[in-house]
């Protein structure tokens, strides 16, 4: 691969500007940027999930879903690109299934939190849906610059999020936060 990153501060966007992956110059507010930023936010949001206590089938899929999102963010680098698969959805897919399996039946709404690792990934998934919705105005207004597996895969991830807060919580012994839609008001 050589060195493709040798100097970090290079000063090119001090104009308020940045470069994409084809050498195309954009706007740092530009929504295609925007979106760039929410997917390496989330991918940071994951780095934290990943420094608690995961079973170790967990760990090893959410380090792969890091690397997804690095091919995500190769497709908003390089408008019209396309490095997520149909395959890569489908192993989130294979996943819901898999930990969702373990899990009862929702009756309520949950809270999100419980464990420290369930919060990093509740917060993992708020930032998902985040980027998720960047990524559908993007395609609102760049259409054919976004590829229908790139919002699959984000909007399956989200849902994985969801279970895996859950999962987590059950790991460390606990249960859902439930909404207590019946409470006293103060």
């Amino acid at each position: 691969m050589g060195h493709r990153l040798t100097k970090i501060t290079t000063r090119t966007g001090d104009s308020g500007e940045t470069g994409l992956g084809d050498g195309a110059r954009i706007g740092k507010d530009a929504l295609r940027v925007q979106t760039l930023g929410d997917v390496d936010e989330l991918n940071s949001a994951l780095g934290v999930l990943l420094a608690e206590e995961l079973p170790d089938a967990m760990r090893s899929a959410l380090q792969a879903v890091q690397q997804d999102l690095f091919d995500v963010g190769g497709e908003l680098s390089i408008p019209g690109h396309r490095m997520v698969s149909e395959a890569q959805v489908e192993r989130l897919d294979a996943l819901l299934e898999e930990w969702n399996a373990a899990l009862a039946p929702l009756k309520e709404f949950i809270l999100p939190g419980g464990s420290r690792a369930a919060a990093a990934a509740h917060l993992a998934r708020a930032v998902c849906r985040r980027a998720e919705r960047s990524m559908v105005a993007l395609g609102r207004t760049e259409n054919e610059n976004v590829s229908t597996h790139t919002r699959q895969y984000l909007n399956r991830l989200s849902d994985l999020l969801f279970v895996a807060g859950r999962a987590l919580n059950r790991h460390a012994g606990g249960g859902d936060v439930l909404w207590q839609h019946a409470r006293k008001p103060r």
